[in-house]
């Protein structure tokens, strides 16, 4: 199963990242190890996620406050935002509209 990320969803990731590896290098490290292992889970049980809104999916992280939004289609696994889970719920809704066929 391929992954594509949504062009916000990668910002959200790559700015997460920058910004815990400026607390400290090896927590960036650890946040990247921990979406890759949220990945893994995601491609091995695509409908493990929690729902959230139809057929839109929230795999949490370990160890970290973050989740990946995610739809799981018959081709791919399309992630919809890297989500910090105690800040404004549901934001990404709007960019369902991304997706496509």
């Amino acid at each position: 199963m391929r992954f594509r990320l949504l062009d916000a969803a990668l910002n959200e990731l790559r700015g997460t990242t920058r910004h815990y590896r400026k607390i400290r290098p090896e927590l960036g490290v650890k946040f990247k190890d921990a979406v890759m292992s949220a990945f893994d889970r995601i491609e091995m049980w695509p409908l493990s996620g929690t729902k959230a809104d139809g057929n839109v999916r929230i795999c949490r992280l370990k160890r970290f406050p973050y989740g990946l939004v995610y739809v799981s289609r018959e081709t791919e696994i399309v992630i919809v935002a890297v989500m910090h889970l105690h800040r404004r719920p549901g934001y990404w809704k709007r960019r369902l509209k991304d997706l496509g066929p």
